[in-house]
């Protein structure tokens, strides 16, 4: 048995194309999210914009990533900061122009990176246009495009069903004397989705942008498209199944078991539809965000099945505030692989509406940087695409904001108990010795915590033991094997800290054996002959068929 360290330079990638590329882009695909708000300012307003993203593409395709997510950036009243879409063809002012939304989409193909944007279809803002001519009459031409009930013969809401932002899921308006559905803000009606037009004429919202030369699509609250026309009461959730994944603990939705409201069969046939004109654009994708605390792997599932749906999803298992654990980890994917052995997912330790990860997880850990690398060797390790949160991959923690500063109404509501989502929405962190970390000149729109000055981007550059720089090189390191980008994946017996998997392609296998404990450990690997590959396996060592790893590292070898 030969042990040999396989450091090698990826090839810088080509400009994308929207013809001729690789359709399949998208399995294995590292993802990461920009926030526009929070990227980057470019005209001193306090808020990010596209100008400001067009700006730090370097950056984002020198990380070493396949795609960017760009949050809602169009036309809305920003009551829940662009997931309340008053016009899906037009970029809010805030952000900037369609002209600088066109130089953001050939500045990142120019650079090799594709471009996917966020979809609001289960719901508009009030202020949009079709709502608006809904709401004036029970007589016109878009009357049923949202969800309008009668109310009970007592005047009250016409069923049990509630709000994933607190209270009844239902709102009264005086013009109609009905009440209309919102799964979220009372301003976020839900768009009545049993009816083709509106299927329709969100198709077109949608083959506007391909036109425009999107690569893709990431899909808000995918499985909340559809209700029960019969509009049952959802029936109560047995205490012990109880959890906070999808809303916090103070938050009474999570008492219901959410079987009428979201997740509704006829979601599917829709989802076909969107497939079939996404296929009219060679090398376009998209990702569904499921939201669903007790079924959402099934979800995921059902909708990634087959090549006639979506091509990946993500749900809430790595994204919620239990403990990360080797079985957990085992758990997860080997359920997934149960249950949509031909589906794909995309998996996420972080984003825009859950605490970061290196909060949740990390600052309690006594070698706080020494975790984050272990969970950046997990994610790019594991089966599956994978979606990056801004920030993350320097390490910045969940800001702790007075109440005076909150914007989020949802952490409003429910504070102090739940703080809302604004703590992890703080403006990227570009220079410790730039006026608000060099995000803007001017003050921003969420203050800037302090202790993410010296976690910024220029403190960490060039620190060859930065975890910036091990993000780089290991994002490099996974271009050079396809076995973690379209292989299969396989567990093998770990123990209570480490986490061993082998991942196989096309006749070649890695074998990959991670420490998540605090403690040095010892685990039997399986009989084989390895070759270590990547600089990353420091201080561990194999011998007589046992490894032994430092705490929080990693062994990556190919299985000869």
């Amino acid at each position: 048995m030969t042990m040999v360290n396989e450091i090698a330079v990826a090839e810088t990638p080509g400009a994308a194309t929207r013809h001729g590329g690789d359709p399949d882009w998208w399995r294995g695909a590292v993802i990461y999210q920009i926030y526009p708000r929070s990227f980057q300012d470019s005209n001193d307003d306090g808020i990010g914009d596209l100008k400001g993203i067009t700006q730090r593409l370097p950056y984002i395709a020198e990380l070493g990533v396949d795609a960017i997510w760009v949050s809602p950036f169009f036309k809305s009243p920003m009551l829940d900061f662009g997931y309340d879409v008053s016009d899906y063809r037009d970029v809010d002012p805030i952000f900037g122009t369609l002209a600088d939304f066109d130089a953001m989409i050939a500045e990142a193909h120019r650079l090799g990176l594709k471009v996917m944007i966020d979809l609001v279809i289960s719901h508009t803002s009030e202020q949009h246009p079709w709502f608006v001519e809904s709401r004036s009459s029970r007589n016109n031409l878009r009357d049923d495009w949202y969800v309008w009930a009668d109310p009970r013969e007592d005047g009250t809401v016409p069923n049990n069903w509630l709000s994933v932002f607190g209270g009844s899921a239902w709102a009264w308006d005086t013009t109609r004397c009905q009440y209309y559905l919102h799964n979220f803000l009372a301003s976020q009606p839900d768009l009545n989705l049993h009816n083709v037009e509106v299927q329709d004429a969100l198709l077109e919202e949608v083959r506007f942008w391909l036109e425009r030369g999107v690569d893709g699509f990431r899909l808000d609250t995918i499985n909340f498209y559809f209700h029960s026309a019969g509009l049952e009461n959802n029936p109560p959730l047995a205490h012990e199944l109880r959890n906070d994944s999808i809303a916090p603990a103070v938050n009474p939705y999570n008492f219901q078991d959410h079987v009428y409201d979201k997740n509704q069969p006829e979601n599917i046939n829709f989802l076909k539809r969107f497939r079939a004109l996404l296929d009219e654009y060679p090398d376009c994708a998209a990702v569904g965000e499921v939201g669903d605390a007790q079924r959402g792997l099934e979800i995921v599932a059902q909708y990634t099945s087959g090549n006639d749906k979506i091509h990946m999803c993500y749900a809430f298992e790595f994204l919620s505030p239990e403990p990360l654990t080797p079985q957990r980890v085992r758990d997860v994917q080997e359920k997934f692989g149960e249950t949509a052995p031909q589906g794909w997912s995309c998996w996420a330790f972080s984003n825009h509406d859950v605490m970061r990860h290196a909060s949740r997880w990390a600052d309690h850990v006594a070698d706080r940087e020494a975790y984050l690398k272990m969970t950046t060797m997990l994610i790019l390790t594991l089966r599956g695409s994978v979606c990056l949160y801004q920030g993350e991959e320097l390490g910045l923690s969940e800001a702790v904001l007075d109440f005076e500063d909150l914007q989020d109404p949802y952490g409003k509501r429910f504070w102090p108990n739940f703080r809302g989502r604004d703590g992890c929405r703080t403006p990227m962190a570009w220079s410790h010795n730039e006026p608000n970390a060099g995000f803007s000149n001017e003050a921003p729109w969420l203050p800037v915590p302090p202790e993410h000055l010296h976690l910024s981007v220029n403190s960490q550059e060039g620190q060859s033991d930065s975890l910036l720089e091990f993000y780089r090189e290991f994002l490099q390191f996974r271009r050079l094997h396809p076995e973690f980008i379209k292989g299969s994946i396989r567990f093998h017996e770990g123990s209570d800290a480490v986490v061993v998997f082998e991942r196989e392609h096309d006749g070649s296998s890695i074998l990959v054996a991670i420490n998540m404990g605090a403690e040095s450990t010892e685990v039997p690997i399986p009989k084989n002959e390895y070759q270590e590959i990547g600089p990353f396996g420091a201080g561990c060592r194999f011998t007589n068929g046992k490894l032994e790893l430092p705490p929080f590292g990693g062994w990556l070898a190919k299985i000869r």
